[in-house]
């Protein structure tokens, strides 16, 4: 049924957008609030009530954001072969809920099962409410990218009210009541899209019902295996996080089998297809060192922002967590409202760049942004604390990449992806995203201050270890975007008719 859904043309629609885009933007908005809250809040928390030093705590928020990101290329593939898009996003919506509640509870044991959780949740929850979104569109249509783009502002819209509240609330008044906020927003999210799920039709129904009514053995039904497996992968993930350098191998094993895999069902395809289905991959192998980079506005940039910056707006000192994690999807919300719009206008008058020249400048907007807050380090290095611009001047650029590449990457493997396996290929797509992220915690790594330093608590001593890598992660990345530019003839060949 999904494949028809997607194909067919919308009926009912009267307005610019498809109704149901609004059901899914306001579901993920809150649900994003949640996450984003939570997230907000890890780094900081680990390093200054669980005492972790800089290199444990950097290693397990990279483990954390690359399993999170790992789960929806096996919920994407549940998804696709069993349960369909609309259950799947309950089932994660529940066990979010859960893990957000659980690291509300002050206990020693919460902070791991809590997150184990959320990141079981997720892996349900996020490649299929971005594939329902897919559903609303047909492949060339060309609203299909500035939908994705509005979608993706719902995303920011949450991020940025749950990285602000929730970090304000955990800092200032209680950690676990920040982490409590953030699970009232993801039960607002749940019964959002229950109450609106049946506007979606036949969008995201399971493909074949009648799979899942026949019981595999004794009364188990191929369902309830999906939820209970996922149940015992909780305490397998807690496991992780106790044991969290074995991700190194587990991180490079997943990736080869994931590319291994998608070679493998490219080369049956015909011609045509398997050339779309490699331009994606291309795509999607870029995007892993995108995220490496950006990622370090929720990693490195938070304890930046907490030891060597002052934030004062008109005499106003701000709290300067939850400015760094508001700004960045604050800029989206705004920035979306004149990009969304601006690609089909441009489609209109065939100016439009194409989704391989998207990605190429999305690396030159992101180097701008680390040449901006390196200037802001070596501006300051009399005093070691950074005033508020090169945060806004530099998330400004970050966003403007991130722009460029997320939400035109969820529409490119929707347009790419052979039609059986667009959900796989969207938890493929979020898998990057884990590689990235992982990578991410890596190089945050290299930011750790010495123990040493840091008891002197002297801002002065801690900036050059910031601004030394931040230097060659902007470098880095104008000479990737500069390879990416000369890719850009081959893949849109590659990428035939789609637009």
């Amino acid at each position: 049924m999904q494949s028809t859904a997607a194909s067919e043309e919308i009926q009912g629609f009267k307005g610019k957008y498809p109704k149901q885009l609004f059901l899914l933007f306001f579901t993920e908005m809150w649900e994003r609030f949640s996450f984003y809250g939570m997230r907000a809040l890890l780094l900081a928390y680990m390093v200054s009530q669980l005492h972790y030093d800089d290199p444990k705590a950097y290693a397990i928020l990279g483990s954390y954001a690359a399993l999170v990101y790992t789960m929806p290329m096996f919920g994407g593939f549940m998804a696709d072969r069993f349960i369909g898009y609309q259950r799947a996003v309950i089932f994660g919506g529940i066990l979010m809920t859960l893990g957000h509640f659980i690291l509300a509870l002050p206990n020693a044991w919460s902070f791991f099962y809590g997150m184990a959780f959320i990141i079981c949740g997720n892996g349900f929850f996020k490649p299929n409410i971005s594939s329902l979104v897919g559903t609303l569109y047909t492949v060339n249509d060309p609203r299909r990218d500035s939908g994705f783009s509005i979608f993706y502002m719902g995303i920011n819209v949450g991020a940025a009210l749950g990285g602000f509240l929730c970090a304000y609330v955990g800092t200032e008044i209680n950690w676990h009541y920040g982490f409590g906020l953030a699970g009232i927003f993801m039960v607002l999210g749940l019964v959002i899209f229950l109450i609106g799920k049946k506007s979606l039709g036949n969008r995201g129904l399971p493909p074949n019902a009648g799979i899942l009514k026949k019981p595999v053995f004794a009364f188990f039904k191929p369902e309830h295996l999906i939820y209970g497996g996922t149940l015992l992968v909780v305490p397998l993930v807690v496991a992780l996080f106790n044991h969290y350098k074995a991700m190194d191998y587990i991180m490079f094993s997943l990736g080869i089998l994931a590319f291994i895999y998608i070679i493998a069902v490219g080369i049956k395809l015909e011609k045509e297809a398997k050339l779309k289905l490699f331009a994606a991959l291309i795509m999607i192998i870029f995007s892993i060192i995108f995220w490496a980079v950006y990622e370090q506005s929720e990693g490195s940039m938070n304890l930046l922002a907490e030891r060597n910056s002052k934030m004062v707006l008109f005499g106003i000192d701000l709290p300067e967590l939850s400015v760094n994690n508001f700004l960045p999807p604050g800029f989206v919300i705004i920035l979306t409202l004149i990009i969304a719009p601006l690609w089909p206008w441009l489609n209109k008058r065939g100016k439009e760049p194409s989704t391989p020249l998207k990605f190429a400048l999305s690396f030159l907007f992101i180097s701008a942004g680390f040449f901006v807050f390196y200037l802001g380090c070596i501006s300051n290095e009399s005093t070691g604390i950074i005033p508020l611009w090169p945060f806004v001047f530099g998330y400004l650029f970050f966003v403007l990449g991130e722009l460029c590449l997320s939400p035109i990457g969820l529409s490119m493997v929707t347009k790419l992806s052979p039609t059986k396996m667009v959900s796989l290929m969207m938890g493929i797509w979020f898998f990057a995203t884990a590689i990235g992220e992982f990578f991410a915690g890596k190089i945050g790594s290299l930011m750790s201050v010495p123990k040493n330093i840091l008891e002197k608590n002297d801002p002065i001593l801690s900036l050059p270890y910031y601004a030394d890598i931040i230097l060659k992660i902007g470098i880095t990345s104008a000479v990737i975007g500069g390879l990416l530019l000369l890719t850009v003839p081959f893949l849109r060949k590659w990428m035939g008719d789609v637009k």
